[in-house]
């Protein structure tokens, strides 16, 4: 599971967490039930988002129905309340069309060898038409969504030092915009498009810039091209940007109509302030400490030191690897399974010894 919004159980109350795991699962369950076990590859937390503001929104019915779900590994085999309905199904509709996206991203990229550049490229087409399929029984017009996203290679190309960084962040704000401001509609609550279509919208603007931050320094090794490097932006503009858009989505938020806006503020408002300060402040850390070496199964597939990127599919196949071999909670740090780059075991982010 990826994402910039992650929670820690020691800064959401116990309601508020049960609440977030609800939809979290109710997310991947969706992608299975609609796609398929192998989507279920494309959890991700900020999908979940988009679940939750359905079910803020709602009084009754469909966007805030819950189910039992049977026993989960990633849950100690216990079983769960989850969220379903419109809110899970358009949560999952949507991550599966932005990891399309992603995937198609790195095919043009040229990552990865030839043959799983092929069937990633086939995956991402799949995935395009499945989500589109959901999109439309759900009223969404998927259309604006592709065509958003499909225009980011261009902005990339006709980008240089000088040019305004915010023009390369459009088509992610677009694309989040138009999934977060349906929500509203979903939730029968049409007064909400506009600040929720907005609040999506800075939403969009900060995950693109967190990523450009976080990869700054590997896509500089590299030679891939990075937004920041590209308009020669420095860190305290980027900074600027995704304070300002934090701002923007909590006016946007106290604009809109909630039954019960708990959770989202918490996750749009405290945890999303959360990541941009963890982010920018890892940016501004010396390096990491280098791998472990590997050890007994850790040691094939080479999961170590020199730290590589992996395209979308090779990513997805080490993580069963790296959990059935408990890299990813006994091996600190772990290699990321996409980025190759070391990350802390599984745990919280936080400080929690006063907890």
């Amino acid at each position: 599971m990826f994402g910039i919004i992650r929670p820690c159980r020691h800064r959401l109350s116990p309601a508020l967490h049960t609440a977030w795991g609800a939809h979290l699962c109710g997310l991947c369950l969706a992608l299975r039930d609609e796609y398929g076990q192998f989507a279920r590859l494309v959890t991700n937390y900020d999908g979940l988002v988009v679940s939750a503001l359905v079910e803020a929104q709602a009084t009754t019915g469909d966007g805030t129905r819950r189910r039992t779900a049977g026993p989960c590994p990633l849950r100690a085999m216990r079983t769960a309340a989850v969220a379903t309905g419109s809110g899970a199904r358009l949560a999952a509709a949507a991550s599966l069309l932005l990891a399309s996206a992603k995937l198609a991203d790195h095919v043009t990229d040229g990552d990865g060898p030839r043959v799983l550049a092929t069937a990633s490229a086939g995956l991402a087409g799949r995935w395009a038409e499945q989500g589109t399929r959901t999109g439309r029984r759900l009223g969404f017009d998927t259309g604006v969504l592709l065509d958003a996203l499909r225009r980011q290679p261009e902005l990339e190309a006709a980008t240089g030092p000088g040019d305004s960084l915010l023009a390369v962040t459009e088509p992610t704000e677009t694309a989040t915009a138009e999934i977060c401001g349906h929500t509203a509609v979903l939730a029968g609550r049409p007064e909400n498009v506009a600040p929720l279509r907005e609040a999506g919208r800075l939403f969009g603007r900060i995950a693109h810039l967190l990523d450009a931050v976080e990869d700054r320094a590997e896509d500089a090794e590299r030679g891939v091209w990075n937004p920041l490097t590209a308009t020669g932006t420095d860190l305290a503009e980027a900074r600027r940007l995704c304070t300002d858009a934090l701002l923007g989505i909590r006016l946007a938020l106290r604009e809109a109509m909630f039954t019960d806006d708990a959770l989202v503020h918490a996750l749009l408002v405290h945890e999303l302030e959360h990541s941009v300060t963890r982010i920018f402040g890892h940016a501004e850390q010396p390096p990491p400490k280098p791998l472990r070496p590997g050890r007994g199964l850790w040691r094939w597939p080479r999961l170590a030191d020199p730290p590589h990127r992996r395209s979308v599919a090779a990513g997805c196949a080490a993580i069963p690897w790296m959990c059935c071999t408990c890299q990813i909670c006994c091996r600190d740090p772990f290699p990321g399974p996409w980025s190759g780059k070391p990350r802390e075991a599984v745990g919280c982010d936080c400080d929690c010894s006063p907890c």
